[in-house]
This record gives C-alpha cells, structure tokens and sequence, in this order.
C-alpha cells in the first residue's frame, strides 16, 4: 500500500510537470511569436519540439510502467496492458523514430486524420505560410514525405475502425488525450477526486461532441477548397488564427484542465475525430458483449468506465453495449469479476472463430 501511495505521487508529479512547462512552452510561443527575434523564434521553437517529441515520449513510458506497476497488484489488466503497450510504441515511432528518420520534429502534428488543428491540409497548399515556411526547412522532399505519413496514418485509422472499432485509435494511438488517460490514469484528477457525470453533465457534452465536429470539419473544408483551387476569399490568415486559438483555448488548455480537475477522458466526450470514429464503430459492429457468463450485479464494469456508459444495466439484460461514448478501453472488461464482458467487432468475432 505503501508502494502505490510513492508510485501515485510519483505520477503526480510527471503529469504536474508535463502539463506546467507545456503551458508556460506554448504561452512563450504563441503568446510573444509577433514580437520575438527570428533567433528566438528558432531556440522556441527548438525547446518545443525537443519536449513534445524526447521529454513526451520519455514521460509516457515512465508513467506507463508505474500506472502497470499500481493497476497490476490489485486486478485483471489484460486490456490495460494492450493500451499501454500501444501508447507507447505509438509514441516512440511518432515522436522519435519516424522524426530522426524524416528530418522533421513536427510529425506528430500530421497524427490526427480529422485534425484539432488542419496543419497537414496547411502543408499541402502552395499558397500558405505554413507550406512556404517549411519548403524553407524540410525542402519539396520532406514535404511530400510529411504528406505521405499523413496519408498512411489516415489509412491507418479510418481503416483500422473498420476492423478493430474505436479502440485502435482511442486507446492505442491517439498521443493527445488518449494516451494521458490511459497512462496517467491513477493520477487523474490531480486535484480531489474523480467527478461523476451527471445526466445533465452528459447532455452538454452530447451538444458540445456534435459542435466541435462541425467546427473541425468547417477548417477542414475550407483548406481543402483551397487545394482544390476554389476561391474562398482572402480570410486564409484570420482563418487560421482563430482555428489556433480553439486549439490552444478549448482542446489543449481544456485537455489539460480535465486532467487537473475533473477526469482524464474529459475531452474524448467532444473530440471531433473521436466521433467520426464513434460513427465508424457503430458500421464496424463494436461492442461490448456481456452474456459470456453471468452477470453479478456488482456494478465494478460502471465504476471503471471513463466515459459513463450504463453497462451494468445492458449487462443484466444480457445484451451487448453499443454506445458512441465508447472509447474501447477495456477497463471493464478487466475488472468484471465474473468475466462476462468482452470488447469486439464483427471482424473480432470472425478473427476469434
């Protein structure tokens, strides 16, 4: 008991650290960009990479092993130990394999096919300042290489949903909030206790979800009429402002805060590509099955779920959970005493057979 109550606060303080310096990071780098020199701009720009790539990575599978470490001596972590495993191989190709290999610190950028911010779409236009600066830095090579992995990770995803459902990406692969959630999940909230969902509470989240996903899909139309030569205005640089504050204000700031202050999947109630996938789930046939055995009745599958789902009630009735909120975690599974649950897709069940 002891040990848990060093490894948690040991937790504590790597997910206080990563959240502090990648504030006072950013602030310094979006809030003073206009007035710093070229040279800083550059030393700012060097530190940010540096830590959203080396010290990211090196805090993932820190906290990754002391999360199995807590986890481990008290329950079932078969599915936990998957998403922590994916976490982090997903971050050392990511963040450190694939950039050394490429020559380019900002890949992880290019790692959300519906994007919180449209950099990629940015990249492939001609006429913008993000494709003028990096044609600088990274060269047509480089570019088109960038291009190439944002493709292939898309492939990746979307097509991925199809066969293993939302928790390839959710639980596997996404390096914003997935990865936080999964591996700091002893430690969240870092302030008090985990806050319940109300129903009230879940019906904003609900409204916000479908928003958000009109918001990021408005950026993305608009740069990809821009690739597609329609004329659409000279708003490109407002445009792009505002899409960095939403970024900065309501996905990362508020990420950040969820994780301080309420709980760690927060943000995956409204993620726009966690609902385009949510969409694809429910095509792929995801689910959680609940009639292996028999249900008990102790209400353990609730309690672990990070996105409020009512499993234990389908669970009594015996039929399967398909619910959008799911992020395909697993944590019910592993800590159903009965072993009556079970996550699946209609690729799953043929794979299993």
């Amino acid at each position: 008991m002891k040990e848990k109550v060093i490894e948690k606060k040991i937790l504590k303080t790597i997910l206080w650290t990563y959240i502090i310096f990648c504030l006072l990071i950013a602030g310094i780098k979006y809030g003073m960009g206009d007035s710093m020199s070229e040279k800083m701009k550059e030393s700012i720009n060097w530190v940010w990479h540096f830590y959203e790539n080396w010290i990211k990575m090196f805090f993932i599978m820190i906290a990754s092993f002391l999360t199995l470490s807590i986890i481990g001596k008290s329950q079932h972590t078969i599915m936990r130990k998957r998403n922590l495993i994916g976490f982090m191989t997903t971050a050392l190709v990511v963040h450190i394999v694939l950039p050394i290999i490429m020559s380019n610190r900002e890949l992880y950028l290019f790692a959300m096919p519906l994007p919180w911010t449209s950099i990629p779409l940015q990249l492939a236009n001609s006429t913008s300042a993000y494709h003028a600066e990096k044609l600088v830095t990274l060269g047509v090579g480089g570019i088109s290489a960038a291009m190439i992995f944002y493709i292939c990770f898309s492939i990746l995803v979307f097509g991925g949903t199809f066969l293993f459902g939302r928790r390839l990406q959710c639980s596997t692969l996404c390096l914003f909030n997935g990865f936080a959630a999964e591996v700091f999940a002893p430690a969240i909230p870092l302030v008090g206790n985990e806050k319940k969902m109300k129903d009230s509470t879940l019906k904003f989240f609900t409204i916000l979800r479908w928003l958000f996903l009109c918001i990021a899909l408005f950026f993305t139309v608009w740069w990809l009429l821009i690739l597609a030569g329609v004329s659409v205005g000279d708003g490109n640089a407002l445009v792009k402002k505002i899409e960095t504050i939403k970024y900065l204000c309501f996905e990362l700031m508020m990420a950040m805060f969820f994780w301080v202050a309420y709980r760690g999947r927060a943000y995956c109630y409204y993620c726009p590509l966690g609902t385009v996938l949510a969409l694809l789930g429910r095509v792929a046939g995801q689910e959680i099955i609940t009639n292996q055995t028999k249900c008990i009745q102790c209400g353990k599958c609730n309690e672990a779920c990070p996105m409020s789902i009512d499993i234990k009630s389908d669970a009594k009735r015996g039929v399967a959970v398909r619910n959008l909120r799911c992020v395909g975690c697993g944590h019910c599974v592993d800590v159903c005493p009965s072993q009556t649950l079970d996550y699946t897709t209609r690729f799953l069940k043929r794979k299993r057979k």
